[in-house]
């Protein structure tokens, strides 16, 4: 998966809030339908088993709780939630695809599947060795069990130190108070890092932590926590890189520089997008254009994380993943550059996304509606984020239904179809493709101003059809904007086909 994450504190937010947010992304030449659901305790598996590594883990013994999920629409590679907010109001976004380097597989390979060879009794049969866990699995097998943000990291890291992984990712967990950033290092390894609060991170498929202090991280784990054996598995194999200077401590490090890659396919498509979000939300802070820049889209050292110009809203987080280089000569869409500079660099709002999720939670709200879920699908370019309330039993069907045929009763769908007409007359559509995503998104936070005034006088019967009702409003106020701008673009395309013609033509 080609996707990008970022993560803001409760300090660099607007309200206070963490939010964690991430688009996912197709593989090159596919699109991935998804959907929105509630998963009940009593439908959360008991066995799980992996499709696509045939892995097998019993979770009989522990106790689920409800938690929303953004699966595949077809189930035939397996779930892949994606995304989701259970009942303890604790986030988690899995996975952002990461790179590695030869040194690190080496070290650690990938826990790969591997098919039986021969058939049982016959002779030289070699019975079949499930793989690891990896972002088909990962939601599933954590979101439901976790009180915090923390026990989400150790959770997951117990998990990848017993069954390894087939894949590199990262993971983010969140709750009211903290956002923690895990990485998976080769295929058993991993380290996380606490999300300082006064700043944003930015992930564009790249192995992205670049300071790590292991003496706290084998100590309290304020800030940092790993893999048990992390310190002496970098010393055996030689991944440290940090050049110090005498008397600097040696249990701070560069994980990026000694576990991450700076090839040349990174410069086209991962680090132009970290550049390309920070030059939106710390424009202030560094130079980003010209000859005097101090980062370019092809930089190895743009940072983790940073502190940003002003607090960040819902809306910035949409623009960031949304964006194509606007105001650069990259931009597709722009008057600037030249058709090679236009194709140069990877965007962030790119043709194939499948969703994205933004997992707002809100210290102020009332308990039980502090987690907020706004959902978009399809190219951010053109779609709008919509706000839920995740803390009910089920989700509204215009979000929940996306059939294997196109159909406009699917919000995915009626994403997908309005992307790929407006795409073709940017010029003619962009300013109703702006106005739907102003005119949803105000609905969005109007209603949570509303709600939160009732929820704060609810009792926990009342709150959960409060919640329902409410998310059963957006649904038709955004089916009603959606087919509104589906009907517009579909006018301009129609109008713009090449064997229109009328008499006053002759």
């Amino acid at each position: 998966m080609a996707c990008t994450t970022i993560l803001v504190g409760k300090k660099a937010s607007y309200d206070g809030s963490t939010i964690v947010a991430r688009n996912e992304d197709s593989g090159s030449g596919e699109f991935c339908a998804k959907r929105l659901e509630q998963v009940l305790p009593q439908d959360q598996p008991r066995v799980y088993r992996s499709v696509l590594s045939h892995l097998e883990i019993d979770l009989s013994e522990l106790t689920p709780q409800r938690y929303s999920s953004v699966p595949n629409a077809l189930d035939n590679e397996g779930i892949w939630a994606a995304a989701g907010v259970n009942a303890s109001d604790v986030a988690m976004s899995a996975t952002e695809t990461l790179t590695t380097n030869e040194r690190v597989l080496g070290a650690d390979p990938l826990v790969e599947l591997r098919p039986a060879q021969g058939k049982p009794g016959e002779e030289g049969y070699v019975p079949e060795v499930p793989g690891g866990i990896s972002e088909e699995d990962m939601v599933t097998l954590v979101l439901p069990y976790i009180g915090s943000a923390r026990e989400g990291v150790l959770r997951l890291g117990a998990l990848l130190e017993r069954y390894g992984t087939y894949e590199m990712n990262g993971i983010a967990f969140s709750d009211i108070n903290e956002i923690w950033w895990l990485e998976t290092i080769g295929g058993h390894h991993w380290i996380a890092r606490r999300v300082p609060d006064d700043t944003y991170v930015t992930v564009p498929n790249q192995l992205g932590i670049d300071s790590f202090d292991l003496a706290d991280a084998e100590g309290e784990g304020v800030e940092y926590l790993c893999s048990a054996d992390l310190r002496a598995w970098m010393t055996e194999n030689h991944l440290d890189l940090t050049v110090r200077a005498a008397g600097e401590r040696t249990d701070v490090f560069n994980p990026r520089e000694a576990f991450g890659s700076a090839s040349d396919a990174d410069h086209v498509y991962n680090t132009p997008r970290a550049w390309s979000m920070q030059r939106v939300l710390s424009a202030r802070a560094s130079v980003w254009d010209g000859p005097d820049a101090t980062y370019t889209p092809e930089s190895d050292d743009i940072p983790w994380c940073n502190r940003p110009d002003r607090l960040v809203t819902i809306e910035d987080v949409k623009y960031v993943l949304s964006l194509h280089y606007q105001g650069t000569p990259y931009d597709c869409y722009g008057d600037k550059g030249t058709p090679e500079s236009k194709r140069r660099y990877r965007p962030i709002g790119i043709n194939r996304t499948s969703q994205l999720a933004v997992l707002q939670l809100r210290p102020y709200a009332p308990k039980g509606c502090r987690a907020v879920q706004w959902m978009a699908y399809g190219c951010n370019v053109f779609n709008a984020l919509v706000a839920l309330y995740p803390a009910v039993d089920a989700m509204p069907n215009y979000l929940t239904y996306t059939g294997e045929e196109v159909s406009t009763d699917s919000f995915y769908w009626a994403n997908r179809l309005i992307a790929a007409l407006a795409d073709q007359h940017f010029g003619a559509c962009v300013a109703d493709v702006e106005r739907y995503q102003m005119t949803v998104g105000a609905l969005g936070h109007a209603l949570l101003v509303q709600t939160d005034r009732k929820a704060a006088h609810a009792s926990e019967d009342e709150l959960s059809d409060l919640l329902a009702g409410v998310n059963a409003q957006m649904e038709r106020d955004l089916r009603r904007e959606t087919d509104k701008l589906l009907s517009k673009v579909l006018h301009v395309a129609s109008m713009g086909m090449r064997n229109a013609f009328a008499r006053s033509d002759g």
